[in-house]
C-alpha cells in the first residue's frame, strides 16, 4: 500500500465552497485538485490520477452524475457527492451512478473530511488510520485516543477538534479556523473554541506535558 498522501478530485462550481473544501481536505493531509465543471475531465483523470472525487451534481455542462460513471469506467474511483437533492430518486441516481456516499448540502467540513478518509479506508487507497504526536496516539477509524498508553475518552465534538489540531500538527490554527472546519461557520463565539480547548487541555494534560499551546492573539498549536 502506498504511503503517499491520497489524492483526492473535487468539482464543485461554486467558488467558496469549492476553495472551502479543498482547504479542508488539504488540512486533513490529502493532495487535492479542484474544478469548476468537467472541463478536460479526460485529462485531468490521465495527470492526477485521484483516488477518490467529491462531485457536486449540479454542474455546468456535464453533471456529476455523468462525470462519476466516467470515474467509476476509468478505474473504479470512490465518488462522494455534494448537493442539495434530498429526494429519494435523486438518492438513487447517486448510487445508481456509482455513489460510494451522497452528503447533503449544507454540511460540516469536518464530517465530509471524515466521509473522505472512511471511503478511502474501505477502499484500501490510505495508510494506516493511527497518527502519532510524541506519546499521543489518535486511531480515527477506531475513533480511540490514549496518551503515554493510558485511553482518553473523547465526545464527538472534543475528538474533532483535536482531530484537526492533530492534522494541522505544529501549525498555529485561529479560532475562526477552527470554529470553519469543525462546526462548519465562522460566525459563532470565539469562546467555544476556548471552552473545547480548555477540555481538551484537562484531559490530556492529566497524562503528560501541555501538547496545546496558545499562540496570544492568533489561537492554538498543538506541538510535542
Amino acid at each position: 500500500m502506498s504511503t503517499a498522501p491520497a489524492r483526492v478530485l473535487v468539482v464543485e462550481d461554486e467558488p467558496a465552497l469549492r476553495t472551502a473544501i479543498g482547504q479542508a481536505l488539504a488540512a486533513a493531509g490529502f493532495t487535492v485538485e479542484t474544478a469548476e465543471d468537467g472541463t478536460d475531465f479526460a485529462d485531468r483523470l490521465t495527470r492526477f490520477r485521484p483516488d477518490a472525487a467529491v462531485l457536486d451534481i449540479n454542474l455546468p455542462g456535464e453533471n456529476g452524475l455523468r462525470l462519476a460513471q466516467r470515474l467509476k469506467a476509468a478505474g473504479d474511483t470512490p465518488v462522494l457527492f455534494v448537493t442539495a437533492r434530498d429526494g429519494v430518486d435523486d438518492r438513487l441516481a447517486g448510487f445508481a451512478a456509482g455513489a460510494d456516499d451522497y452528503i447533503l448540502k449544507p454540511f460540516i467540513l469536518a464530517e465530509l473530511v471524515a466521509r473522505v478518509t472512511a471511503v478511502l479506508r474501505r477502499t484500501g487507497r490510505l495508510v494506516s488510520p493511527t497518527i502519532q504526536v510524541g506519546d499521543l496516539v489518535l486511531d480515527e477509524e477506531a475513533a480511540t485516543l490514549s496518551r503515554a498508553g493510558t485511553p482518553i475518552d473523547l465526545t464527538a465534538t472534543e475528538r474533532r477538534v483535536l482531530t484537526y489540531l492533530v492534522h494541522n500538527r505544529g501549525r498555529t490554527m485561529s479560532k475562526t479556523q477552527i470554529l470553519t472546519q469543525v462546526w462548519g461557520y465562522d460566525n459563532a463565539d470565539p469562546n467555544l473554541v476556548e471552552a473545547y480547548v480548555s477540555i481538551l487541555r484537562r484531559k490530556l494534560d492529566a497524562h503528560g506535558p501541555r501538547l496545546i499551546q496558545t499562540v496570544r492573539g492568533i489561537g492554538y498549536r498543538l506541538q510535542a
